[in-house]
């Protein structure tokens, strides 16, 4: 027994110094490790800059992603049209536009309230389209296919960009509500309806409603090509909605807010099931677009980052970490939609925050910038008379930090109609 203790003292010694000498050290650094083990290491995360080595810097396969708004004619279509050869026009415009200034990425949103952009057997289509909802373009038009085979002919990704409660919102709300033709989902089922400040959404509380959501993304995920499913920032539209009875009869223990954030926590795992489980491209995503802040540090104990504005998680009930650390989402991109510097949310600090709660995870971490306040003085002095620039210094910041794979800009008017920008995404974007 003794002999054969010492012969594995020996085979351990020389296996540690295979080991040793394979990785730089000697026979003597081993045994000095072995005496002296070192305590872990522990790192000030909260603080510290999660700055990447260089080696891990690619640009050429980061995200370089631009939201195409379809809601109140933001992006496209410009006027709404029944016309096929317009509409095929103003797509291809679009999309030659965003190659020819290095994006490679579009959010094009296919549904902006509860309708569609393309031919549904559960929305109608959409007003902000033709004008009219339920209303086609003429000669059976897809738009979303159109979308989807040109993007891809220019080696751009397409994602459908899908609002999953709002119906109506907006000054013309009422009157848009009660234009909704009489297949409409909202009109078919009042009892999943609530209205809030003037506008009207589908009760998130209600599991046939989450259910009309997921066959929604359903239907994209099996019937077009698409590289991706995106949700926006618009989740429970305000702490005052009005669900006490949806909350009364569901008999949960937990306080209303929690299980209003339960709620929506179903949502997301139960369409990034369907996702995966459902596209016919193999590499098809989910992912979300919540705003910018998820818990400010200062005035809870729950670790947020070190900021002062409005927080989805108490304001709209999105828990985003937990879509992170369960790994229901694909990716997240944050709507940092501040400058670097700023007083209430600094663009560097939460640039930070993110890429620390994706650190050791799967979930990707794309940052939305919002090149909307370029020249526009109502954001400052930077946003009016530095904008472009402000936007290449994000990039540039964002690419010194670890586990960020890219950046989305809102929204594609900005392209041509913001001075200098299509100058400095050419620059940053190039390669």
């Amino acid at each position: 027994m003794k002999r054969l203790f010492q012969l594995t003292i020996l085979f351990l010694v020389l296996v540690g110094c295979v080991v040793c000498y394979s990785g730089g050290y000697t026979p003597l650094d081993f045994l000095d490790i072995l005496l002296h083990p070192s305590e872990p290491e522990i790192s000030d995360t909260e603080n510290s800059p999660n700055v990447a080595p260089e080696s891990q810097i690619s640009t050429a396969s980061e995200t370089r992603g631009v939201w195409v708004a379809t809601a109140y004619c933001i992006d496209y279509p410009s006027a709404e049209t029944t016309e096929e050869a317009e509409l095929k026009e103003e797509c291809d415009h679009i999309l030659d536009n965003i190659q020819a200034n290095g994006g490679n990425t579009v959010y094009l949103q296919v549904r902006p309230a509860a309708d569609s952009l393309y031919p549904s057997s559960l929305f109608p289509w959409s007003r902000y389209l033709t004008g009219s909802c339920g209303t086609a373009p003429e000669h059976d038009f897809d738009p979303l296919e159109y979308w989807v085979q040109q993007a891809h002919a220019r080696g751009l990704k397409l994602e459908a960009w899908v609002n999953p409660y709002r119906i109506c919102a907006g000054e013309h709300a009422q009157s848009d509500f009660a234009a909704l033709p009489s297949d409409s989902p909202a009109k078919q089922h009042p009892e999943w309806v609530v209205e809030c400040d003037g506008s009207y959404y589908f009760n998130p509380g209600l599991e046939d409603v989450r259910q009309l959501i997921c066959d929604g993304v359903t239907e994209i995920v099996k019937n077009y090509d698409v590289d991706g499913i995106q949700f926006d920032d618009y989740f429970y539209p305000s702490t005052e909605f009005d669900d006490k009875d949806t909350y009364s009869s569901s008999n949960t223990e937990l306080s209303i807010a929690d299980w209003r954030r339960d709620n929506v926590n179903q949502l997301v795992q139960q369409v990034g099931e369907a996702v995966h489980q459902n596209a016919r491209n193999m590499n098809c995503q989910f992912g979300i677009s919540p705003s910018g802040i998820w818990r400010n540090k200062g005035i809870n104990s729950f670790g947020g980052s070190d900021t002062n504005g409005y927080e989805h998680y108490t304001s709209s009930y999105a828990d985003s970490l937990t879509w992170i650390t369960n790994g229901w989402i694909d990716y997240i991109c944050p709507q940092i939609y501040w400058q670097i510097g700023d007083e209430a949310a600094d663009f560097e600090t939460l640039a930070n925050w993110w890429s620390r709660q994706v650190m050791n995870t799967d979930v990707k971490l794309i940052l939305g910038l919002a090149t909307y306040k370029i020249e526009d003085s109502t954001y400052g002095s930077v946003w009016e008379k530095d904008g472009c620039a402000e936007i290449g210094r994000q990039i540039d910041l964002a690419r010194s930090l670890s586990d960020i794979d890219g950046f989305a800009i809102f929204s594609y008017r900005d392209l041509t109609e913001k001075s200098g920008l299509d100058d400095v995404l050419k620059e940053k974007w190039a390669g």
